[in-house]
């Protein structure tokens, strides 16, 4: 099945290449160029098969959402000139992820099933369940692992440990309610709720801005709002946009990446079903009909691309 598992180009200007968990980022001296390659990861680990096109409908998702949230807040993307990559400015990034819901779902509800009723330093209100709309929106920040599980944290806890300045964290805050209230009114528009999100910020000469995706069904998950209330009060599942079809597939075959589990194996048949869910994915969440961009010679398509731009 064709996919892009990984890139391992060499540029005569990098300054060095960092493997992420589903993009490969080349270093340049003030710029980067990231490919969306096709790797999926869940429970912060990267499964053993890629998704075909996967990484096309996040790059022109967050290319579609930086575009339009760009008077929220400066971005760090400068250009797109293939399907699979982009290109912009190197910003040192924050240390931390500002992750954002509007609902109970997700992680968050997994807490609180737990019995918690703090997160991340934020009290909830007894009585919810799943899927609920929380009372008003709530920033939940996690720690930005380089390798493992990222992990809960609250605002004093990373003021404590200087991860951020005061100065600096209050921004962040503003600007992350301020996206997601962007986010909410598009999702509307296109029949959506958008129920959590996580956004990842860093500094260029001085100044904050908007790195990595935005909004795409890899950071953010979506509800559909016809029949949102309905199945609510029914203590029916909602029916959603995200990966989180993925996890809960994970789930029911005994894999949430702890030590000691073993992935479960992914047909051809369920690549081929997720592929075509992230392209409904786009298409709903954009509005626009998805094209496929073909796998012939892709990997030099893409390096060119970049060594067009960046050398």
């Amino acid at each position: 099945m064709n996919a892009i598992k990984s890139t391992n180009f060499s540029f005569e200007n990098a300054t060095g290449v960092y493997h992420g968990k589903v993009r490969d980022v080349y270093f340049f001296e003030n710029k980067i160029a990231i490919v969306a390659t096709d790797r999926i990861s869940a429970f912060d680990v990267v499964l053993d098969r890629a998704i075909p096109y996967k990484g096309q409908v996040l790059n022109q998702i967050a290319e579609k959402f930086l575009k339009l949230t760009s008077d929220v807040v400066p971005n760090w993307l400068e250009s797109a000139p293939s399907p699979n990559v982009h290109i912009g400015k190197k910003c040192d990034a924050f240390e931390v992820e500002m992750v954002i819901r509007g609902y109970l779902a997700g992680h968050a509800w997994r807490e609180y099933k737990a019995g918690k009723r703090m997160l991340c330093g934020v009290a909830l209100p007894e009585g919810l369940k799943e899927n609920d709309k929380l009372p008003t929106p709530i920033i939940t920040p996690s720690t930005k692992a380089k390798e493992g599980h990222d992990e809960d944290i609250s605002r004093e806890e990373i003021l404590a440990q200087g991860i951020v300045s005061e100065e600096d964290y209050t921004r962040l805050e503003e600007y992350t309610y301020a996206l997601f209230q962007k986010g909410t009114e598009f999702a509307d528009e296109q029949g959506l709720i958008l129920v959590d999100t996580k956004y990842e910020f860093g500094k260029y000469d001085g100044e904050i801005y908007l790195i990595d995706e935005v909004h795409t069904p890899d950071s953010s998950r979506y509800f559909y709002k016809e029949g949102y209330a309905e199945r609510q009060d029914a203590n029916e599942p909602q029916k959603q946009l995200s990966k989180e079809f993925v996890r809960q597939w994970l789930i029911e075959n005994n894999f949430q990446g702890k030590d000691g589990q073993v992935q479960p194996n992914m047909s051809d048949e369920f690549v081929n079903s997720v592929s075509d869910r992230y392209i409904e994915l786009y298409e709903k969440i954009t509005g626009e009909k998805f094209e496929k961009t073909s796998y012939e010679n892709r990997d030099e398509e893409i390096f060119n691309s970049i060594s067009t731009q960046l050398g």
